[in-house]
């Protein structure tokens, strides 16, 4: 079996998982908040600048260097969409949740100490992205009303024509890489922990959601009161 296929078969029910959490099954039936989605914009923008940041300081690995691909990066995409939700100040303002951070300082410290498993981050963002990228890019334009692409170009690679093809291409990379047995195992075990830190970044982007409603509902009941 190739290595991709033992990738995809390894994560598929912590994939599945992090489809099924609160925030994520909200998002796809078109339930997400302004602030929910902004404060999910501006968490990526810190895990793919680290992300991008290891695996380019990385170039020369003999393994993470095959990941090393320009088409994919979301850090200048996401600076745009962080721009126009927080305006022109941005760098001063956001700031990563505590979840968010924890996923930072994992793909710092693998990188640091096992460089190989950054493979299993790698595939766990960017191939989803590329898999389900345009639907979720039609359900946030339409739950937030943002036209002409605004806020959204993080789902936009402009470079890649045919995301099938450029998918096959990925795996065969995947498939190619100069891994042992132990190394391949690893990856699968850290890219399952990957989803995991997606996964509590997404409940703390529950949390925020809840949050929201409750004080519109809050500032609803005090405004028939007045």
């Amino acid at each position: 079996m190739t290595f991709s296929k033992e990738l995809k078969i390894g994560t598929k029910k912590s994939h599945s998982a992090a489809e099924n959490t609160s925030f994520v099954a909200s998002f796809l039936r078109g339930v997400v908040s302004k602030e929910s989605y902004k404060k999910l914009v501006s968490d990526l923008y810190f895990v793919y600048s680290a992300m991008e940041e290891e695996v380019d300081n990385l170039k020369d690995h003999p393994i993470v260097g095959q990941i090393q691909l320009s088409d994919l990066k979301r850090v200048n995409a996401l600076e745009q969409d962080v721009r126009f939700f927080y305006g022109p100040i941005w760098r001063s303002i956001i700031t990563p949740s505590e979840a968010c951070q924890q996923y930072v300082n994992r793909i710092r410290e693998v990188a640091k100490n096992e460089p190989e498993l950054l493979v299993g981050h790698h595939y766990t963002r960017y191939l989803g992205d590329l898999s389900g990228g345009q639907i979720l890019k039609g359900i946030a334009e339409k739950a937030l009303a943002l036209g002409d692409g605004q806020g959204l170009k993080f789902y936009d690679f402009e470079k890649i024509e045919d995301t099938k093809a450029y998918k096959a291409g990925y795996r065969g990379i995947l498939d190619g890489l100069p891994i042992t047995e132990q190394q391949a195992n690893a990856i699968i075990v850290e890219a399952n922990y990957a989803f995991r830190l997606n996964m509590y970044m997404f409940d703390t982007l529950e949390g925020n959601w809840i949050q929201s409603l409750l004080q519109m509902l809050i500032s609803f009941i005090k405004g028939i009161f007045k």
